[in-house]
């Protein structure tokens, strides 16, 4: 993985707790540098690490924060909401019947024409060839059983998916406080 420059991303800025945990790996909590500034001023949020760049005003000057961590601990236990891309992330963006991880789509492990709903427990993700081989049959009928069963994962749960999954852009001074194995070049 490469390291952008901030200025090309819009010098975003690193949201930690105030445990100095990211509030969220996938999306990576990342706020733009015109909220982190208005919130240092707010003091909502303590400056752990800044930019070299700097903004102006004709009676000051500051650095940017690339890393800021909030002054109130926000609980992280709440449910997870039933996304799509929540849905993904649980299954590791792959299909769970044959792994692959391209044209991903939702699957109805009970069919919606034989009375199945849309939950945790009966949606899985699939790649389009699996689940058009799947049709409106049941696993067991066609022989096609999830590698993973299907449930309602926790906020912690996703949060260590999300760990496996960094995103493109990495800011240097963020590594310390985030934990991908990720080998960062210049």
């Amino acid at each position: 993985m490469s390291v952008i420059t901030p200025a090309a991303r819009g010098w975003p800025c690193l949201v930690l707790n105030a445990d100095f945990v990211p509030l969220s790996y996938q999306p990576l909590s990342l706020i733009s540098w015109q909220d982190a500034i208005k919130s240092v001023f707010l003091q909502r949020v303590q400056t752990v690490s800044r930019y070299e760049h700097e903004i102006k005003s004709p009676n000051m000057k500051m650095q940017l924060p690339s890393v800021v961590a909030l002054k109130s601990y926000v609980r992280q236990n709440r449910q997870v909401a039933f996304t799509r891309f929540n849905v993904f992330l649980r299954d590791g963006f792959s299909c769970v019947y044959c792994g692959s991880g391209s044209d991903l789509t939702f699957d109805h492990l009970i069919p919606r024409s034989k009375g199945g709903t849309t939950h945790w427990q009966n949606i899985v993700t699939a790649c389009s060839s699996c689940n058009l081989r799947k049709g409106g049959r049941m696993p067991r009928d066609c022989g096609m059983i999830p590698q993973k069963p299907p449930h309602r994962p926790t906020t912690f749960e996703l949060h260590a998916m999300g760990r496996k999954f960094p995103p493109n852009f990495l800011h240097q001074s963020w590594m310390d406080y985030l934990y991908w194995d990720v080998e960062l070049q210049n």
